[in-house]
């Protein structure tokens, strides 16, 4: 019998507990999560949207896994009786500038196999989102909107079901090689593994340090912050509006997207944390700080984008600024319609270089496997991705 443990009780920690479980029956699979609730993090601080795939390189991991882990996401809300909606997305671009941009979108989305992507016109998208603006928008109808909490919750009740274990408020704080295996050290105990998981997110290049591996890969913190459109200015946002993303920038852009309780969300920005956990300004930690000031990797990003990290702290700064970036894509958005909404933390995998990992980043090691750079589609892909590392054990039989 296998003794396997996951570290991380995110949402794609807990997938890959469930398909150790689905693949591997009669293993001992535990799950460590340092907090004391499973998925508190990015797997609930984010915008909540189900991922076709339209932006990723086609031949990449993200989009192969986006593609088929939207379906099979799509599937498991069905199947829990989860809150989810297949409602549509707009990609718009508001200027003769960004057509282009758009058409490499469309020309990707073929390539990555979305089903039913269309091209509009000013008219057409306005028959979608009518308050919309744009010279020609992408509609994605495969893409739509889930309750990841209510997810992660399923998850952690099938591992319990199979006979795993979940455990919270388990921090773990070291990690040593023995004769068969490893024994991870948490606060919950002694945990002997033949082969660990290290899908520990904000913190799994710390975690892969704890395991001896340099970090020639470091994890530094991104902040988005949204807003929340006040009741009578919801109307103006159907489903999902997005724009078209900067190709020089690793993040999609201010936009719209309804949430699945009700209420419209609109942001983000993209500002470096100061903690990894760091959900405000006010947040902080001096180890955090000091870890991502430290890495040259940091300096000679901002060097290259200087001029958008501090636009994108301007409109932290200023929710006028912030509004005049959102009438781009809906130009009735009025500065008295926001209010303060929520933040996430995306865990950024960073080259020394000064480049961001866009692609979904894992290290295989001799017992081990550690997922170094998970960031969105991470949640709609979560189920594809843990099916992509069970594929890759020694050990494990194929599907």
């Amino acid at each position: 019998m296998k003794k396997l443990v996951v570290i991380g009780g995110g949402i794609v920690g807990l997938a890959i507990g469930r398909e150790l479980l689905r693949r591997l029956p009669g293993s001992e699979v535990t799950v460590l999560e340092k907090e004391p609730g499973v998925g508190r993090h990015q797997s609930s601080h984010n915008s909540g949207v189900l991922h076709a795939g339209l932006y990723y390189k086609p031949g990449s991991l993200k989009a192969r896994l986006a593609v088929g882990g939207i379906r099979l996401m799509t599937e498991f809300c069905r199947e829990h009786r989860i809150p989810h909606e297949i409602c549509g997305k707009v990609v718009v671009a508001t200027s003769e500038r960004e057509l282009p941009a758009l058409e490499n979108l469309w020309q990707r989305g073929q390539q990555n196999g979305l089903r039913g992507l269309r091209r509009l016109g000013p008219e057409e998208l306005r028959e979608i989102e009518p308050h919309a603006a744009g010279v020609a928008a992408l509609h994605v109808p495969e893409e739509g909107i889930a309750d990841y909490p209510a997810v992660c919750a399923a998850l952690q009740a099938d591992i319990a079901a199979a006979g795993g274990r979940v455990l919270t408020s388990a921090r773990v704080t070291a990690i040593r090689e023995a004769a068969a295996g490893w024994v991870i050290t948490s606060a919950a105990g002694e945990h002997p593994a033949d082969y660990f998981i290290n899908c520990a997110g904000l913190f799994s290049d710390r975690i892969a340090e704890l395991a001896g591996i340099r970090r020639t890969v470091r994890i530094v913190p991104f902040r988005g912050e949204y807003f929340l459109l006040a009741p009578e200015a919801q109307a103006l946002v159907r489903n999902l509006i997005y724009p078209v993303p900067d190709a020089q920038f690793p993040f999609l852009g201010v936009h719209f997207t309804r949430m699945i309780h009700g209420g419209v969300e609109a942001g983000p920005n993209a500002v470096l944390a100061f903690a990894r956990e760091g959900y405000t300004w006010t947040r902080f930690s001096a180890r955090d700080l000091a870890d991502a000031l430290a890495f040259p990797g940091l300096w000679r990003f901002l060097g290259r984008h200087a001029a958008m990290c501090g636009g994108e702290i301007l409109r932290s700064a200023s929710q006028g600024l912030a509004c005049r970036a959102l009438q781009r894509l809906v130009p009735a958005i009025e500065p008295r319609h926001l209010r303060p909404g929520g933040a996430g933390v995306r865990a950024q995998a960073m080259h020394v270089d000064g480049t961001l990992i866009q692609d979904f980043w894992l290290e295989e090691k001799p017992r081990a496997l550690h997922v170094l750079n998970a960031p969105s589609p991470a949640a709609t892909a979560s189920l594809a991705i843990a099916r992509e590392i069970v594929d890759r054990l020694p050990f494990a039989p194929k599907p």
